[in-house]
């Protein structure tokens, strides 16, 4: 089934699951109307809740969120997107939250949010992984007993050159920066102290990479950084709500995107329920907020942004994926009026 052939954009799903039960969902968009449909599905991962596609090689690599964290490594058909297990590794952590994969494919990058710890593996030439290469265990606690009683290391994203990888530890309260080394080794480089308890969760960097922003679960802000790509440094600009004015603030801050042109910010709030639009200011990289979107679901823990200008979200405390229209001119959304049904849905990658 080629996507050309009815004008569509495959994406993957993962979810909440266990592995008797359909995990990891192959789906389309059609991007002339807007409808989702189920390709197929594959079981067999126990919470297989954080997904990212190798840029090197057709392979997709699922984090399976479970006390004793595994990596689990797809070989994907390129005529038919579907996945073929080729390998699972350890990733000596609890619960791995999140996996990414470096630009030029060399490298999968892990982070345990139970244990605090993250992991980089080689990629080896079909997209298997070679033995682990890094693992960091971070250590001490933030400011909420409940939430920051220990290190969180949310999630581990490496920069536009390759050469650093960032965590944002939603424990520490620190964004830590690691060197990412020819061996594949993290060197602690910088660390960098976010507001008392805000917990920072994901980033994502300005397609200028002069700047790059950061969603903290904890406090429902969005951190705005000038970023020296060279020295691999952040610098602060400004620090904003993602929820209206007048929420009483339950709730927390989950996922965040950056649109390709350059100029809309995305963030999602559970609890609010809600999709944040913040215009990008092109001289600064402040943000302005500008539109909030009910979800149409609860939980929205994780969107994704699709060519052709959609955004879909995962809600997943409703089972549903529900699909937005970003305005080309000022990227507000308004729902498409499609939705489909997915159990406890986590994460949507897709195939481009």
């Amino acid at each position: 089934m080629e996507q050309s052939i009815y004008n569509e954009t495959l994406f993957y799903v993962g979810t909440y699951a266990s592995a008797d039960q359909p995990g990891i969902y192959l789906c389309a968009l059609n991007n002339d109307t807007g409808e989702m449909r189920v390709v197929n599905w594959m079981q067999g991962v126990d919470n297989p809740s954080y997904l990212a596609l190798c840029p090197k090689a057709d392979c997709l690599y699922a984090a399976s969120e479970t006390e004793e964290g595994e990596l689990f490594v797809y070989r994907r058909d390129p005529a038919t997107s579907e996945l073929h297990l080729m390998d699972r590794k350890r990733t000596e952590g609890s619960s791995p939250c999140y996996v990414s994969v470096t630009r030029d494919g060399r490298w999968v990058l892990t982070s345990n949010y139970g244990s605090g710890s993250v992991n980089v593996f080689p990629v080896g030439d079909q997209g298997t992984l070679d033995e682990m290469s890094a693992m960091v265990q971070h250590v001490g606690s933030g400011e909420s007993k409940e939430r920051q009683e220990g290190p969180h290391a949310h999630s581990i994203q490496p920069d536009p050159s390759g050469q650093y990888a960032v965590v944002c530890d939603l424990g520490l309260d620190q964004m830590i920066v690691y060197r990412l080394d020819e061996e594949g080794r993290l060197v602690t480089h910088r660390e960098l102290k976010q507001p008392p308890g805000s917990g920072p969760r994901h980033l994502v960097f300005h397609p200028s990479e002069k700047w790059a922003y950061a969603v903290n679960e904890l406090n429902n802000t969005v951190s705005a950084y000038l970023y020296d790509l060279r020295r691999g440094e952040f610098s602060v600009i400004q620090h904003v709500s993602t929820l209206p004015e007048g929420h009483d603030g339950t709730g927390t801050a989950a996922d965040i995107r950056v649109s390709a042109c350059g100029r809309f910010l995305y963030a999602s709030n559970r609890g609010d329920d809600s999709i944040v639009l913040y215009h990008i200011d092109q001289e600064t990289g402040k943000l302005e907020a500008a539109q909030w979107t009910s979800t149409i679901g609860r939980t929205p823990r994780n969107f994704n942004l699709l060519p052709g200008g959609i955004l879909l979200v995962a809600n997943q405390d409703t089972d549903s994926i529900v699909g937005f229209r970003m305005d080309e001119e000022d990227g507000r959304l308004t729902h498409n009026g499609f939705k489909l049904e997915i159990p406890r849905p986590v994460c949507i990658v897709p195939v481009v």
